[in-house]
């Protein structure tokens, strides 16, 4: 367990009541597919880049922002139908090779042992999200609890970074941000939670979350830990 992220959550004035997570990353482990299918669609393009560099490059980001910074580096419009044709391959490739991330199921059930109302987060879209929970087998459990940037941006707002996706998933459980806790791996995501108000968990197993950190979230390392660090902000 990360002592200071227990020591963040002991700390709050207000108790934890909902929980949002990131899925990219958080729950399902889709970030390498995701920069394979989008270094194979650029280099189609003659921007020759690998997986790890589009994951670098790209994490976190929406569909929309990631064909505006395509675009705007190639300084030239991308071709008609590249977008939506990425998000189709995305799609694809995510629903036949997506798994869990380690800890992920033990995190969910461990926060619904405790009572908490959950949601999910993210600035993929709903297809590409649709794809991804039916591979892992998520689709009955997250049914009701999911927020895309897209049905966001659909709605005259924006993805992360900013917070009103996170806004809206609070919206959606009755909860004020005040009493959120929202679990995040990515810079975007990261600063949309600390824009919204609400306490961010910076999930890093590979590394001690030190740009996370800067950004504004408390470092944690074990999702299967996450029920036990909640709990700690529970009765704050």
């Amino acid at each position: 367990m990360s002592a200071a992220a227990a020591m963040a959550l002991a700390a709050r004035s207000r108790p934890v009541r909902l929980v949002v997570f990131d899925c990219d990353g958080v729950l399902i482990d889709s970030e390498g597919i995701a920069g394979r299918v989008t270094a194979a669609a650029l280099s189609e393009l003659g921007w020759i880049m690998t997986a790890a560099d589009c994951q670098a490059r790209f994490l976190g980001m929406s569909l929309a922002d990631m064909c505006g910074a395509i675009a705007a580096e190639r300084r030239a419009p991308l071709p008609p139908g590249w977008e939506p044709g990425l998000a189709a391959r995305l799609a694809a490739a995510l629903g036949r090779e997506a798994v869990l991330v380690p800890g992920a199921a033990a995190a969910l059930a461990g926060v619904a042992a405790l009572g908490l109302d959950w949601r999910v987060a993210s600035n993929s879209g709903m297809a590409e999200l649709a794809a991804k929970f039916a591979c892992t087998g998520l689709t009955a459990l997250v049914d009701g609890r999911v927020w895309s940037a897209e049905t966001v941006i659909a709605r005259g707002g924006r993805g992360k970074p900013a917070p009103d996706l996170f806004l809206a998933a609070a919206a959606s459980a009755g909860v004020a941000p005040a009493a959120c806790v929202v679990v995040e791996d990515s810079l975007p995501g990261v600063r949309g939670a600390v824009a919204a108000g609400m306490t961010c968990l910076g999930f890093c197993p590979g590394d001690e979350g030190t740009a996370l950190r800067a950004a504004g979230a408390v470092p944690f390392h074990d999702l299967a830990a996450l029920p036990a660090l909640l709990a700690e902000g529970m009765t704050a």
